[in-house]
């Protein structure tokens, strides 16, 4: 098998590029531009206005979310499962509402926790953490769109 095929690789394991297109079906996006950080241990998507609010008695969250640039922003909601402090990659700590999520490379789709946080300063607007990428990937530092390219490769990126 060839490397960086987007095929399980001995082990088990699929070998994935340091950024790929994810689907958040729970969340109705598709084709997300997200970064592979195993330095991360929870996903995390960006969210501007996060607000807490109450359904049937329960926290829930609602949060913007644009999945391109020129879109305009799009309200969601979620159940709150936690909040939890979270260190940012600039060394800052920060509370951060953490929702449940179904995440999908491609066919292979598995449920995890996503942390909402300003991510407006970083090149991607979904970052996957080692809790997700344990479950099975490999991730090669050197290759990215491995699962597929983006049909706009105007994109920044790292």
């Amino acid at each position: 098998m060839a490397v960086g095929d987007g095929k399980p690789r001995s082990g088990g394991k699929l070998e994935i590029g340091w950024c790929e297109m994810v689907d958040v079906p729970s969340l109705g996006l598709y084709r997300v531009h997200a970064k592979m950080d195993t330095g991360a241990a929870t996903s995390s998507i960006h969210a501007t206005r996060i607000k807490p609010i109450i359904r049937d008695g329960k926290p829930w969250v609602e949060f913007w979310f644009r999945l391109n640039a020129g879109e305009k922003p799009k309200r969601y909601e979620a159940p709150v499962i936690d909040r939890r402090m979270v260190r940012s990659s600039n060394g800052d700590t920060q509370e951060r509402y953490v929702i449940s999520a179904q995440f999908c490379f491609g066919k292979l789709c598995w449920n995890g926790q996503l942390t909402l946080a300003n991510r407006r300063s970083m090149a991607f607007p979904l970052l996957i953490g080692r809790r997700a990428l344990r479950r099975g990937f490999l991730v090669n530092s050197g290759r990215r769109w491995v699962l597929g390219k983006p049909a706009n490769q105007g994109h920044k990126s790292t």
